[in-house]
């Protein structure tokens, strides 16, 4: 994509974005225009104004490490052969061992230059948060990793604390000494956390957030975060599309049609939760074959979720403390 293309497009992404009615709702022309095709036949959208260009859905570190290890390793490979290059990973998911078993997947046959790789640091100081990056780098078997990200922005002392209490600077040396290629945060319980931190005077290369059809109804991330981090250049990266499952579960809408509703906003890549071959040749599926939903499609999709979407119910992730990190729930004495 040229860079009027992609100039273009993200005006465009924020006039949509910020429209009034449109719920955050994407042009499905300017969604196409932003991404291009990959040998292996997965698009990729470009991350922001990082310059890189990953594929339009990733692998989700926690879900892929929560079975047997010789299948997640088998699982990983097929992924990268079938395209994938996103993998998403934290510090605490499964107390290191799902970076441990990401590092193993990564460390054979050249499958480390094959990825971008991301993983989050659960601390908010500046020893704490070194520390967390020294464990991180040795069980993913790597001397960096292209995105570090806060992970968990879930508290309102959050985005102060990462400034005051020196994780910013510790990420700023990581990247100085080149650790650590760009720098993010995360957070699924409140948008206005998530603005509070990209309103802080740094250069956030990407923001990690809910996305999917009954966000639009409840504490919405795609109607009040997304446009901010479109005008900004910072990519977004959706996860949760299937709210932990419940959304197919419990509202009755299909997988397929959660992944392809995510796509079609202005999302960099959608993080998927794969424990399953089946799962996984879905979400390739689904990638192959994307073509964005029509603004009418996604209106209605929204219309029939209304109801089920209209507390929060069903993204208990927002409402609930089910979904926080048991490490960020102590350091805030929850």
């Amino acid at each position: 994509m040229s860079e009027l293309n992609r100039r273009d497009f993200l005006q465009a992404a924020v006039g949509l974005a910020a429209g009034a009615g449109t719920m955050g709702l994407m042009d499905p022309d300017w969604v196409l225009a932003a991404q291009e095709e990959s040998p292996a036949g997965i698009p990729r959208r470009p991350l922001g104004k990082t310059g890189e260009k990953v594929s339009i859905v990733g692998i989700g570190g926690w879900h892929i490490a929560s079975i047997e290890e010789r299948d997640s390793i088998a699982l990983m490979h097929e992924a990268i052969d079938g395209g994938i290059n996103f993998f998403d990973n934290a510090w605490d998911y499964h107390d290191g061992r799902a970076e441990e078993v990401m590092g193993k997947a990564l460390a054979t046959g050249g499958r480390r230059q094959k990825v971008f790789l991301m993983t989050k640091d659960c601390n908010r100081d500046y020893k704490g948060s070194l520390a967390h990056l020294d464990d991180s780098l040795r069980r993913l078997r790597t001397d960096h990793l292209d995105l570090w990200q806060f992970h968990e922005i879930n508290y309102p002392q959050d985005p102060d604390w990462i400034f005051e209490q020196g994780g910013v600077k510790a990420a700023l040396e990581a990247k100085k000494a080149g650790k650590v290629r760009f720098i993010g945060f995360t957070g699924h319980k409140d948008f206005d956390f998530l603005l509070k931190t990209l309103s802080k005077p740094f250069p956030w290369d990407t923001v990690q957030m809910p996305i999917n059809v009954l966000d639009a109804h409840y504490r919405s991330f795609q109607k009040n975060l997304v446009p901010e981090c479109t005008r900004r250049g910072v990519a977004v990266i959706g996860m949760k599309a299937l709210a932990g499952g419940a959304i197919p579960k419990e509202v009755g809408v299909s997988a397929a049609d959660c992944r392809r509703y995510a796509l079609s906003l202005p999302i960099s890549t959608l993080v998927c939760g794969i424990t399953s071959r089946e799962e996984l040749r879905q979400d390739l599926g689904v990638a192959r074959g994307f073509r964005p939903m029509s603004p009418e499609e996604m209106q209605a999709l929204v219309a029939k979720t209304a109801a089920a979407g209209s507390k929060g119910e069903y993204e208990r992730f927002k409402t609930t403390r089910r979904y926080d990190g048991a490490y960020h729930r102590r350091q805030h004495g929850v």
